[in-house]
Order: C-alpha cells, then sequence, then structure tokens
C-alpha cells in the first residue's frame, strides 16, 4: 500500500463522509436554536387584562433532550433508531424552553415546558449512537459502517439535501447588456428571518442610485447622509478622491442637504410617507434601523458603520467602472455559500416558531375576551410545532416555497447511500438554459464531483460534493476581530 493510500484510509478513519452535515446540526442544536428564541424573545399580546397596564411573555433559555419515546401509558424511556424504524415512529428529542410571564414589570409565573420534539441526526452529538464503537454500534442493531448524517422520520430514513447559494452579505458586481444602467452592484443582506436584496446603479443622470425593500431608486448620497454622514468632504475621502468627478456630480446635486434630519425627509417624502414631519422622519429611521443592511446590525448606533459599508460599496462599484477592478464571476466558488442540514432546519424552526408565538397569542387573547386571565401553561399547544416540522421533513416542502430538500434516502447499495448523503443542489430552475451555471468551473476542482452529475434537464444543477470535501462552518465574528486586531487592524469606534 503505497503513502497516499495510508493517508486516506486514515483520514477516513477519523472523519466521517457527512462529518461537515453533523458539524451543521450540532451548531444549529448549540448556538443557532438559542439566537432564534432570542429573537423572539418578549411577546406582547394585544389584548390585556383592563385591570393591568402591562404583560409580557419572555421565552429564555432552550434545551435539548436526548430521543426518546413517550408510550400510550405515557412513560417515557429513551429510544434508538433501530426502534424507530420498526415501529415506524420518529427519532426525535424533545424541546424545552423557560417562559415566564411579567405583570406591570413583576414576575407572574416561571416554568420550563416541552414546546415541541425535533427530528435528530444520526450520529450527532445528540443522537444514542455518538461515540459509540463497532461491537456496541452491531449490538443496538445498527451497520457499523453507515455513516449517518439523516434523519428517521415517522420510521422513513430522510436525508436534507443540501442546497447551493450565492453568498450573502457580499456585493456582486455584474455587467448588464439592457437596462437603463451599465454596471449594477447587487447584495442580499441576511440576518435573521430578513434576506433584504440590495441595489446600486449609476442612472444616465450620472448619479448613483440605491434600491432596497420599500426604498426605490433613492440617490446614495442622500442615504448616506441620512445615516450621519453629512459632510460632503468626509463623503468623498471615504469612497475615494481617485474617482474625484463622478463623486463630486453626486455630492453637488445634494448640496443642499446640509444634515440628517433634512435627508430623511427628502427619502421619507420621495418613498410617499405623507404623515407630520416629525412622524415621516420618525419611520423613515425604522425602515434604515430594520432594512438597510440588517446584517450589520439594526439598532441607531449601527447606522455609521451602514454609512461606511454604503461609501466602501459604491467606492467598489466605481472601481469595476473604471476598470480597475474585474467584474464578479457569479459561478466562482467564493461566492457561493452551501445551506446545510443545520441551516436548513434553523430556517424551518425559525418560521414555525413564529406561528406557534401567533397561536399562543391567539389562544391568550380568546381566553381573555372571556373575562378570565390565563396561565401560560394552558395556551401553549406543544404539537403543533411538532406536526409542522415532521409534516415539512416527511414531504420535502420547505419554508420560502422550496420543494424536495427532505428525501428518502436511496439504499440501493452503499455508494448511492454515501452519494445521496453528500448531494448539492442549485435553487435554479431546470427548464432555463443557464448555460454558465451547469458549466464545469476550475473552481469546483476538490470540491464537486466533476462526473457525477445526472444527464437531461438537471445536468450541472445536481451535484455532489467531493469525498474529501469539508465545508467550514460560521464563525463568530467576535473570533475574527480578535485575529484581524493580532495582524494591527484598529476598530472604527
Amino acid at each position: 500500500m503505497n503513502k497516499r493510500n495510508i493517508l486516506i484510509k486514515k483520514y477516513f478513519e477519523e472523519v466521517s463522509f457527512v462529518n461537515s452535515d453533523i458539524e451543521s446540526f450540532n451548531s444549529f442544536i448549540e448556538t443557532e436554536l438559542q439566537s432564534i428564541i432570542d429573537e423572539n424573545s418578549v411577546i406582547l399580546p394585544t389584548i390585556i387584562p383592563h385591570t393591568i397596564d402591562e404583560f409580557k411573555i419572555k421565552l429564555e433559555k432552550v434545551t435539548i433532550g436526548k430521543p426518546q419515546i413517550t408510550e400510550a401509558d405515557g412513560s417515557k424511556r429513551p429510544i434508538y433508531p433501530i426502534e424507530a424504524r420498526l415501529r415506524k415512529i420518529s427519532y426525535s428529542a424533545p424541546i424545552f424552553l423557560d417562559i415566564s410571564a411579567h405583570v406591570d414589570g413583576i414576575q407572574r409565573e416561571s416554568f420550563t415546558t416541552q414546546i415541541g420534539s425535533l427530528p435528530i441526526m444520526l450520529k450527532s452529538k445528540y443522537c444514542h449512537l455518538n461515540g459509540l464503537g463497532q461491537k456496541e454500534l452491531i449490538e443496538k442493531g445498527e451497520d457499523p459502517y453507515d455513516p449517518g448524517g439523516y434523519f428517521i422520520v415517522n420510521g422513513t430514513e430522510k436525508v436534507l439535501i443540501s442546497v447551493e447559494d450565492l453568498a450573502p452579505n457580499k456585493m456582486l458586481v455584474e455587467k448588464n447588456d439592457v437596462g437603463v444602467s451599465l454596471f449594477t452592484g447587487k447584495l442580499f443582506s441576511e440576518h435573521g428571518s430578513y434576506k433584504i436584496p440590495h441595489t446600486i446603479e449609476k442612472l444616465k443622470d450620472d448619479l448613483f442610485y440605491l434600491t432596497f425593500t420599500r426604498v426605490k431608486r433613492i440617490p446614495i448620497i442622500i442615504i448616506i447622509k441620512a445615516l450621519g454622514i453629512v459632510k460632503d468632504e468626509e463623503i468623498m475621502n471615504l469612497i475615494d478622491t481617485e474617482f474625484k468627478d463622478e463623486v463630486l456630480i453626486n455630492l453637488y446635486e445634494f448640496v443642499s442637504i446640509k444634515n440628517e434630519e433634512d435627508a430623511l425627509d427628502y427619502v421619507a417624502k420621495k418613498i410617499g410617507i405623507t404623515q407630520a414631519k416629525e412622524i415621516r422622519i420618525e419611520r423613515m429611521k425604522e425602515i434604515l434601523d430594520k432594512y438597510l443592511l440588517p446584517h450589520l446590525g439594526t439598532q441607531q448606533e449601527d447606522r455609521i458603520f451602514k454609512a461606511y459599508n454604503l461609501c466602501k460599496l459604491l467606492k467598489r462599484l466605481l472601481s469595476v467602472e473604471n476598470e480597475q477592478t474585474p467584474l464578479d464571476d457569479k459561478d466562482h466558488y467564493m461566492n457561493k455559500r452551501l445551506k446545510l442540514s443545520g441551516i436548513l432546519l434553523a430556517d424551518l424552526f425559525r418560521v414555525n416558531l413564529k406561528v406557534l408565538i401567533g397561536d399562543m397569542l391567539y389562544n391568550f387573547q380568546r381566553i381573555v375576551k372571556r373575562g378570565k386571565f390565563p396561565s401560560i401553561k394552558v395556551i401553549i399547544r406543544d404539537k403543533l410545532l411538532t406536526q409542522r416540522i415532521y409534516s415539512s421533513m416527511a414531504t420535502g416542502n420547505w419554508v420560502g416555497g422550496r420543494k424536495g430538500i427532505s428525501q428518502r434516502i436511496q439504499r440501493l447499495n452503499h455508494l448511492e447511500t454515501l452519494s445521496h448523503l453528500q448531494r448539492v443542489v442549485s435553487p435554479l430552475s431546470p427548464s432555463q438554459e443557464n448555460f454558465d451555471a451547469r458549466a464545469l468551473h476550475s473552481t469546483h476542482l476538490g470540491r464537486l464531483c466533476p462526473i457525477e452529475t445526472p444527464e437531461g434537464t438537471n445536468i450541472g444543477l445536481r451535484k455532489n460534493m467531493a469525498l474529501l470535501a469539508r465545508v467550514t462552518q460560521d464563525q463568530e465574528n467576535e473570533e475574527l476581530f480578535k485575529y484581524l486586531k493580532t495582524f494591527g487592524l484598529k476598530p472604527i469606534k
């Protein structure tokens, strides 16, 4: 056996084929689950008993147990995957949440309750098979060579197919053959449940315009002024004095706008907010905080960073326009991200938690209308969340109208199973030509298998990860900043 074979053998002894998917699921349970709860931590019912001034429901710490089964007599015990397959039940664990109710700022009740059950990925940290040796796996009725990385829902083995998408929070500049602007900068800002497209373009009047949500084609200089950078000299320095003439045209056009309020009022009028000036300005601030580049933050203190970033994005567009920087290649794998099981489950859980909260509010307000003041324990339907998650995983119909995300695992032979667990699909439609997206790109080398793709309409859209490919997980910004500071970079604060 040559040295290369020894290395590959050693690698697969230590690392599973589906290691990235298992890491993604673990990351979802350990960090993402709590952050989704924190996004929806305070619930304020609109109808409350008239005897009190304020009522809040707070969602606090979330914990997840190990897979278990509740028998007909109500008894609970641990369950292993083989029993779930044979008895046609789901291999899932209970989700517990600390909930408290606050009346006029004083805590009324606090308890931990089960809000649902979540299917558990085999061989993940929360699975009973995690860390078991070959003999122990055989004792538990498992194939010792089975890699895991899938779920068991109603007795059926289901695999979540990784989705390939354009990288969020990154501006890509493209050249247009038709339309009013020759170059367009496009960016998808992703934060929690928000995914907001932003477009920067230069129209025939030589002014740069920004478009996002309700704000359609507003001069970017005005938005920068509305965010707190009002000095023309500062804007010029932040963009770049190299593109002096093009920036000067934009600055000269709006030289009359001297402060944040005037800029906010200008944008508010342009997008059709017709209330009194104070209300107009407040609503505009809210739109800028919530919907403009939300990945940078949604608080008032984040506005200045949004202004700096808009200047940086404008500089990038200008440098491409002046042929100093090449155009972005959408098919370069640097500009793509893979949504593995953890991210897909986070999307599903986020949407269904909102449904559960809506149901809690409805039940609470219905009882209040009858003149009673219910305990929160009464208004939580734990089966609602469970059923909705099971339904998506059983049918493959995901949030956002995506279909075929969850598939029944193919077990014709071991290689086909491994292939199915490594599958990557593109969100593009198979009926469209999209020649560039289907073509093999040089950056696929070592990441995607150049051979394994179906013939026909799906060619190049349904791909498979290379056997030695690893997918890195999302990192916390704080970790990154720590390393950047060691290189001598200073934060703007």
